[in-house]
């Protein structure tokens, strides 16, 4: 990649600025940083963080990027961090509508970066905004991080429902739906639900779910397809978080008491291969209820 002054791999032909240095040196990369940003697959943000740890100034802010839960232990990744590092280091969480070729592009774009320490979202806030990329703060860790992990599964329906030509009036109701099944998980968790109406939980939710760049979207339409999950990822270098994530999310849940009907079959598609228009069709077949049940 340095060589190359891109990432062949995953974006090919989006030339790094000139102030884009790469290094396969971990010390080397964090060496006297104000910032650091962690954007790895979900599941290896704690073995990074562990390595990170002895080398980061006990002052530097790290901003996680990344988007979903960790398996196992269902915790948000910037409390994965958290435990890896020294006590009293500053973790923010940065969400939205970021699809990473756009970004590339340099074309508009938004985010909002949350953290408990005001002075580390603030710092990230400052460090990250451009002409093209807009960042918001917010205190709402848990809000951001649910919305931007928890979307990723809703992405996976969408792209069934597209898939099985189920049209716009369906995916409207889905997401819609979804978004208030995300939102109860986030307010189980202690998140604010305003947080779930903003950037990284509507604003992500309409672009992940909406976009041919969509990975999560995209492995959906996959399944519409009647292919199962293994066979999917065995084709792909990319990482659909989703998959992962709809484990998780249903792991929190058992421990928050919240029901979870659309990750729960979402969950039998992908881990029991539930046939997908079965699936939909049990959704649609449940009791009715008041729409602000659970709030």
């Amino acid at each position: 990649m340095q060589r190359e002054r891109q990432n062949s791999a995953y974006l090919p032909g989006e030339r790094f600025p000139p102030n884009l240095r790469v290094t396969s040196d971990l010390a080397e990369a964090v060496r006297d940083a104000d910032l650091v940003v962690l954007v790895t697959p979900s599941q290896a943000v704690r073995e990074l963080a562990r390595a990170l740890a002895p080398l980061l100034a006990p002052a530097t802010p790290i901003v996680c990027g990344s988007k979903g839960l960790e398996l196992g232990t269902h915790l948000r990744l910037s409390e994965v961090i958290a435990q890896e590092m020294p006590a009293g280091t500053a973790v923010a969480a940065l969400s939205g509508p970021n699809l990473a070729k756009e970004i590339a592009q340099g074309r508009p774009a938004a985010a909002v970066v949350a953290s408990h320490e005001a002075w580390a979202a603030e710092r990230a806030r400052a460090a990250l905004t451009t002409p093209h990329y807009r960042v918001y703060t917010s205190e709402d860790v848990a809000g951001v991080e649910l919305g931007g992990a928890l979307k990723n599964i809703i992405a996976l329906g969408v792209g069934i429902s597209d898939g099985l030509g189920y049209g716009d009036n369906a995916k409207a109701s889905f997401m819609t739906r979804a978004l208030a099944e995300i939102t109860r998980l986030a307010l189980a968790a202690g998140a604010n639900p305003l947080t779930l109406a903003g950037l990284a939980g509507l604003g992500d939710l309409i672009a992940t779910c909406s976009s041919p760049l969509s990975r999560n979207r995209m492995l959906g339409l996959e399944l519409a397809r009647g292919r199962p999950v293994s066979e999917i990822l065995a084709e792909r270098r990319t990482v659909a978080e989703g998959v992962t994530t709809t484990r998780a999310a249903l792991d929190l849940a058992l421990d928050l008491g919240v029901e979870l009907p659309i990750t729960q079959q979402i969950a039998r598609v992908l881990f029991e291969g539930k046939d997908v228009a079965v699936a939909v069709g049990e959704l649609m077949l449940r009791d009715p209820k008041r729409e602000l049940e659970g709030f």
